[in-house]
């Protein structure tokens, strides 16, 4: 009885010990992997600031396209809209 009184409190301090040395190796895995992990968000943030800068350049391009075309249509119509009132005015006074 009195060896195991010796030998108990020896074995788990050597338990102890072993487990703390496990648990500081795996938290320094653990730090590795984090690291690894934050260098690859920051590589697939910096492909999506370069994918967002070329989809901003082409919504401006389509929106400069769209303001053009809309001046275009803007002009045909009321050229269009100029000759029919002519014609009618044209029309009121054959009828006088």
């Amino acid at each position: 009885m009195e060896f195991l009184n010796e030998f108990l409190p020896i074995l788990l301090y050597i338990a102890g010990i072993v487990l703390l040395i496990v648990l500081i190796i795996l938290g320094i895995k653990a730090i590795k992997i984090l690291d690894n992990v934050e260098d690859m968000v920051e590589d697939a943030q910096d492909k999506l600031d370069e994918f967002e800068g070329a989809i901003s350049l082409l919504s401006k391009t389509a929106n400069s396209f769209a303001g053009i075309s809309s001046s275009i249509v803007t002009g045909i119509t009321t050229a269009i809209g100029k000759i029919f009132t002519k014609k009618l005015k044209e029309e009121e006074d054959e009828d006088e």
